[in-house]
């Protein structure tokens, strides 16, 4: 009983005292915004056809599609090409932003209200790689996802180097950007622009008060335990959200396996061959036919495919095997970017997988990134001097890959 009351208290403290993951939310949050910045910069020239006013979709059909199924989506709120231009551009402008982690849970937000809004706007244009990015948008917002390889992280590290010099640090931006925010939140709500689904509007404005919640403690609180109580709740929150990412992750793979396992086309091997030899599928035809050519080939990565989709759940209690299946998939991602010319859903996927990634892997690849842009900029990096040396510059951002 004592040992079982101390595995518990363990866990408890694990889960509340840090956020967990900051490497791999770190990644997840870098996939899925390049993806979304580079789908979004692929498909500018072809945006009005896609989803706005020149789309076989048409306005009015959205409009019905919404308001039948209570689906957000901002480009409804009127149908005038200047607004649709307009959001195109803050869904690239959130999207970039979010990848270089600046204001990361605000930019997550906004980051979500794009990625949503798009889609719904015309639900028939996505694929399973737009089905992840829609999930994982509305879970990033519930990650600290800007502890490393972030902007955020930086200006963290530079407030904390000025408050060790006894220097004051005020925190302008974040409040101007809670009070613009906040006033379009505040009129689209009036407006009745956010009738429908309540789930997205309960989400903003929650979003939008805890923020508020967050400063006012910070800069009033006589004590410090507001400000603790606060960060163990956004610690479980985080946690949890990450825990949920996992479990989709796992339920995407197990489900596909075993519906794989129960059609016809992929016990004969046809599921594989016939979409090589699809014009849509087919950028490098070449490549598809000397693929195809072979019939061991189709049916190892037939059979290989489904065989690592099924297991790969059940790996994740052994680590070897787990990175083994891991980097296996994320081959096999690759290869379908290439070969199928799908790039955006394999993008997805691998934003996905990288959840699973082991930290002492990403904290290497950092290294290797610091020592990369050492070279670079001709500067040392920080991993790579062993002596104490003078805080660094205001410009100086190599802290995004040593933290």
């Amino acid at each position: 009983m004592n040992r079982f009351a101390l595995a518990v208290t363990t866990g408890i403290g694990r889960v509340t005292e840090s956020a967990l993951g900051p490497h791999q939310t770190a990644v997840i949050r870098m996939g899925f915004s390049a993806t979304w910045l580079l789908f979004l910069l692929r498909e500018f020239p072809h945006r009005q056809e896609m989803y706005g006013p020149d789309g076989p979709w048409s306005w009015d059909l959205a409009e019905q599609l919404v308001s039948t199924n209570g689906a957000f989506t901002a480009l409804m709120w009127t149908d005038g090409r200047f607004w649709f231009e307009t959001f195109y551009a803050l869904a690239l402008l959130a999207s970039a932003l979010l990848l270089l982690g600046w204001r990361t849970r605000t930019m997550s937000v906004l980051f979500m209200v794009g990625v949503l809004s798009l889609q719904n706007r015309s639900v028939f244009m996505g694929d399973g790689g737009d089905n992840v990015l829609h999930l994982m948008c509305i879970y990033l917002v519930f990650t600290r996802c800007g502890q490393v390889w972030s902007l955020d992280a930086r200006r963290a590290r530079l407030a904390a180097q000025a408050r060790a010099r006894g220097e004051r640090v005020a925190d302008r931006v974040g409040p101007a950007l809670w009070g613009v925010l906040g006033s379009v939140l505040v009129a689209v709500t009036l407006a009745g622009r956010l009738d429908g689904d309540p789930a997205v509007p309960v989400l903003l404005w929650t979003v939008w008060i805890a923020l508020a919640l967050w400063w006012a403690v910070g800069r009033f609180a006589r004590s410090s335990e507001p400000r603790i109580l606060l960060d163990v709740v956004a610690v479980i929150v985080h946690n949890g959200a990450l825990l949920v990412i996992m479990a989709e992750a796992c339920l995407i793979y197990a489900t596909a396996g075993w519906y794989k396992i129960q059609g016809s086309r992929w016990q004969d091997g046809t599921a594989v061959y016939y979409p090589l030899h699809l014009d849509s599928f087919s950028p490098w035809p070449a490549l598809a036919d000397l693929l195809s050519a072979s019939g061991t080939m189709v049916m190892l990565v037939t059979y290989g495919t489904v065989a690592v989709q099924v297991a790969f759940p059940f790996t994740l209690f052994h680590r070897r095997v787990k990175n083994v299946l891991l980097t296996a998939m994320i081959i096999e991602h690759s290869a379908i970017a290439v070969i199928l010319g799908l790039p955006f859903f394999s993008l997805a996927m691998i934003a996905a997988d990288a959840v699973f990634l082991p930290t002492s892997f990403l904290r290497r690849l950092g290294g290797w990134a610091a020592r990369a842009r050492a070279r670079w900029t001709g500067r040392k990096s920080r991993t790579t001097v062993p002596a104490p040396r003078a805080p660094e510059s205001a410009d100086d951002s190599t802290v995004g890959f040593t933290a």
